[in-house]
């Protein structure tokens, strides 16, 4: 066999890995269940506070505060948006959709610029609960402002955090029954050619570094959340130390769910069917500056793990595309056949994405093209960072965070 030939067996090897032993993370089916009709109502509804950190997002609000002022929620519930320093007047549309909207009650507030050490959504978020927490709500909801909810949002992931649930995908899968944090991936907008392109993918390289069915698991190591919708127990908030402990962390949902899980808290994420997105991505370098902001930290921002990284999506990504190629090319039979059923596995697993977005399987060969773009990213994250960059959101800059006093 030619050294391509072995190549190519070795990214199908990684495959044949990834599809039976990396939690199954190709399926799409870790939802929380439909309610059953006629199912009981669980005793008592308990107080939720609805925290939505918002930064310069008047572009977006009318979309999405609306759908939080109109949960149907049988119990007592409140929404406080925080105004994290925005120039675009952003309170002032999110005053106006209260008194337009009516529904829940809704507070507004602003902290102020970030005290050093923390990230401007955590900031905001702990200014949002303090406000909020004079009402001692059991539960936070957790919420961006670009993410719109169905009106029985809240009410599900209540009944989810409360359990058991029912249906063989969701939380009554863990026969203990109740939640400290049930976080769903919102459904991402894929209406431009780019948004389908790169989206689908995001979520498919998400679930592939942290499957869901391992996160679900109460035994499980894995700890993961989707930040733009978290329902978190107030208790297991307070004894985590959350906000605070996490109060330096980029990628804070997933520190929020390490930070949960590390004081015995149960976890469960899934995708969502009625909780979605509404920011627009019409081009490429939206979405482009949405990976590459947080993809170094991601890496822990480490040359060595960036530089595996590379080597792996090479390995895995580009290798069967170009080993089928060649090896048609070249009459290399071996390196073809092992080339091509890489490729189909690969595709087979995309599949189920692209159905869950709505989208053709037609386009799941594509994937190769794709991870070499989330490669380019990674790498454009790592050199933002090493100029001093580091993860930019939103005319703020973070550096690499130090280890902070209490942190996890």
């Amino acid at each position: 066999m030619t050294a391509l030939a072995w190549t190519a067996a070795a990214s199908l090897a990684a495959w044949c890995w990834l599809l039976l032993f990396q939690g199954f993370f190709w399926r799409t089916d870790q939802r929380l269940p439909p309610r059953p009709e006629g199912a009981a109502e669980p005793d008592g509804w308990p107080d939720v506070a609805v925290v939505v950190p918002a930064r310069d997002e008047a572009e977006v609000l009318a979309l999405s505060l609306p759908s939080l002022l109109a949960q149907d929620y049988p119990g007592r519930a409140e929404v406080v948006l925080v105004d994290d320093g925005s120039s675009d007047g952003t309170a002032a549309l999110a005053r106006r959709l209260g008194e337009r909207c009516g529904g829940l009650a809704l507070t507004v507030v602003s902290p102020g610029e970030p005290e050093p050490g923390w990230t401007g959504k955590l900031w905001a978020l702990r200014h949002g609960m303090a406000v909020a927490g004079a009402g001692d709500p059991e539960f936070w909801l957790l919420t961006d402002a670009d993410i719109a909810h169905e009106p029985d949002s809240l009410r599900r992931l209540v009944e989810a955090a409360l359990g058991p649930g029912a249906g063989p995908a969701g939380p009554a899968t863990d026969p203990g029954g109740g939640f400290d944090l049930v976080s769903q991936m919102a459904r991402l907008r894929v209406e431009g050619r780019w948004e389908r392109l790169v989206v689908p993918a995001f979520v498919y390289f998400f679930a592939q570094l942290y499957p869901f069915r391992r996160v679900n698991r109460a035994s499980g190591r894995t700890a993961a959340a989707a930040g733009g919708c978290v329902l978190l127990r107030a208790a297991t908030a307070r004894d985590a130390g959350v906000p605070a402990a996490i109060r330096q962390a980029v990628i804070d949902d997933v520190s929020l769910a390490r930070a949960v899980r590390g004081r015995g808290g149960r976890i469960w994420l899934g995708l969502a069917d009625r909780v979605r997105s509404v920011r627009p991505y019409p081009g490429l370098g939206g979405l482009w500056d949405m990976v590459a902001r947080s993809a170094y930290a991601q890496l822990r921002h480490s040359p060595v793990l960036l530089a595996g990284t590379v080597a792996g999506l090479l390995l895995v990504y580009l290798v069967p595309p170009v080993a089928l190629v060649a090896g048609c090319c070249t009459g290399d039979t071996a390196a073809a056949a092992a080339g091509g059923l890489a490729w189909a596995v690969m595709s087979g697993t995309y599949a189920p994405m692209l159905r869950y977005y709505g989208l053709p399987v037609a386009g799941a060969p594509l994937l190769p093209f794709t991870a070499v773009l989330y490669l380019l990213m990674t790498v454009d994250s790592a050199v933002r960072h090493h100029r001093g960059r580091g993860a930019a959101w939103k005319g703020r800059t973070y550096a690499r965070p130090e280890a902070a006093p209490g942190g996890r």
